[in-house]
């Protein structure tokens, strides 16, 4: 993470990503009818707003740009939650206003910077700033990350996350960061076994169909300073729909169909993945496999491109737990691509 650059009336230059943990209808208020409201947050804050995929009951809400288009977005959030919550009042008999309250996503490394010792920055914020502060106690599911809520009047929300930058950018995450991925709404799904799981895949096959049915997609799509290929549809569908035995992610002990083994010896499984797809499964800079290997606990090598291969080979070595929950993510990364492209409001460049 790049260094604080101080401008002359003191302010900040840096540019930033805030991550916001929303319920289905706070994401709903600030996409607003046809869209209208989040392309008004946008064009008048100056920040990149994007919205992750949408059949979850959670939604991530990621804000990236300069320091004071990231408070004007957070303003125009916090005035947009009050504003909902004065209209709901207008039916109700309450005469006290609840505070409006933000859920931050922040790596777990950084929380004790914003913590503080014995508790001395927090409660520096909360004086400060009149907002309320909590700090989440465990991390996240299947994340390196804790859940920030901050509650009060939108001007001292907008304080406090100003203070919160300003610490996350003294204190940069340490290590490797696991993102929080709200879980899709899920189907059971029953095997031939008997045995009955959550399938996340399984719920998200209608909107992965419709993909198939969409007009061709331009070559590239430019991100930044990066071309990204579109994938190919077809493939990504196929490998998206593939059904891999795996461990809800919650569980430490997988759930196998019959017949499948489940002892601790290390054993090698293979796939076979199209090149112009690869770069889904890495991510920039080696940040997804990276995610999938600490998850998975497996080891996972990717071959090199072969001259004249439209292939590559993916060779996942561990125990049949590892490499039960290693190819699962691989399919859901498959299944979060695809659906990124199905909704291009919902794209980032990771």
């Amino acid at each position: 993470m790049e260094p604080i650059k101080v401008q002359s009336e003191g302010g900040l230059n840096v540019t930033l990503t805030i991550r916001l943990l929303m319920h289905g209808k706070e994401v709903g208020s600030i996409i607003g009818k046809k869209g209208e409201t989040v392309k008004k947050m946008r064009e008048d804050s100056g920040a990149r707003i994007n919205i992750s995929e949408g059949n979850c009951p959670e939604r991530i809400v990621t804000i990236t740009g300069p320091t004071d288009a990231i408070f004007k977005a957070f303003a125009m959030i916090a005035y947009k939650f009050e504003e909902d919550i004065i209209n709901s009042m207008s039916n109700s008999p309450a005469t006290s206003k609840p505070p409006v309250t933000l859920r931050l996503v922040v790596p777990a490394s950084q929380c004790g910077s914003l913590i503080g010792k014995g508790g001395s920055k927090i409660k520096e914020m909360r004086e400060s700033t009149g907002a309320q502060v909590q700090v989440a106690g465990d991390m996240l599911p299947n994340s390196t990350e804790r859940a920030v809520t901050i509650s009060g009047a939108p001007e001292a929300i907008i304080q406090c996350v100003k203070q919160i930058c300003v610490v996350m950018l003294e204190s940069p995450p340490k290590g490797a960061t696991i993102p929080y991925r709200p879980k899709p709404a899920s189907t059971p799904v029953i095997f031939s076994g008997g045995q009955v799981r959550a399938d996340p895949l399984g719920a998200s096959t209608a909107n992965l169909s419709l993909l198939l049915q969409h007009q061709p997609l331009p070559a590239y799509t430019i991100q930044g300073q990066y071309a990204i290929p579109h994938p190919d549809l077809s493939k990504l569908h196929q490998l998206a729909m593939q059904q891999t035995p795996f461990t809800p992610l919650g569980q430490t002990t997988p759930a196998f169909p019959a017949g499948l083994d489940a002892s601790n010896q290390a054993s090698t499984h293979e796939l076979t993945i199209p090149n112009d797809l690869i770069g889904c499964i890495i991510g920039r800079q080696g940040t997804k496999i990276n995610e999938i290997r600490q998850m998975s606990g497996a080891q996972i090598k990717i071959a090199n491109a072969m001259e004249g291969s439209s292939e590559r080979q993916i060779t996942i070595t561990g125990t049949p737990a590892n490499i039960s929950l290693a190819q699962y993510l691989i399919n859901a990364r498959f299944r979060d691509v695809a659906a990124m492209w199905n909704d291009p409001s919902s794209m980032t460049t990771s």
